[in-house]
C-alpha cells in the first residue's frame, strides 16, 4: 500500500486548527492587545522604547531599549502602575519590572562603510604626499581612494 500524504492546508487554517499553533496565536494577539493598552498610558516619546515581554501572576515585565528610558520609566513606575491597574486587563497588576535590551541591529555587509567626503579624501591624499614611510603612505592612498576626487 502506498503512502498518500494529506493535502496541504493554507497557513490561516493551520493556525486556527492546530492546538499548539492556536494557543501561540492567541498569546500573540493577547500580548499585542496589552501592548496597545500600555502604549495608551505611556508618553508618546517612550512608546517606541518599551515593549511587553510577559504578563504573568500580576507581574508585568517590560523590555526597554536602553538604560536612559529604563530610568525614566522607573521614575514614573508608580503612576504607570496606577493607570494600568485602572484598566480591566491589568486589574491584578502588583509589580512592573524593567529589563534593558538594546534593539537588534542587522549585521553590516562587508564593503559597506561610511561615505568619505571629497574634502576628507583630498585631505588624506595631501597628508599621504608628505609621508616618507611607504607602507603608511600606501595605506593613506588606499583610504583616500574610497572618496570622490575633486575637479
Amino acid at each position: 500500500m502506498a503512502y498518500k500524504p494529506s493535502p496541504a492546508l493554507p497557513p490561516a487554517v493551520l493556525l486556527r486548527q492546530a492546538r499548539p499553533l492556536r494557543r501561540l496565536l492567541s498569546q500573540a494577539e493577547r500580548i499585542a492587545h496589552l501592548q496597545r493598552l500600555l502604549e495608551s498610558q505611556l508618553q508618546p516619546a517612550a512608546r517606541v522604547h518599551c515593549h511587553i515581554a510577559s504578563w504573568r501572576d500580576g507581574v508585568l515585565l517590560l523590555i526597554v531599549t536602553d538604560g536612559h528610558w529604563a530610568t525614566r520609566l522607573r521614575y514614573q513606575q508608580k503612576r504607570l502602575q496606577r493607570q494600568l491597574q485602572a484598566l480591566e486587563a491589568f486589574a491584578n497588576l502588583n509589580r512592573i519590572l524593567f529589563k534593558v535590551q538594546p534593539p537588534l541591529v542587522p549585521a553590516r555587509r562587508q564593503g559597506q562603510g561610511p561615505e568619505l567626503s571629497s574634502d576628507a579624501a583630498d585631505s588624506i591624499r595631501g597628508s599621504a604626499e608628505g609621508i616618507t614611510d611607504p607602507k603608511l603612505r600606501a595605506a593613506l592612498e588606499r583610504l583616500a581612494a574610497h572618496g570622490p576626487r575633486k575637479g
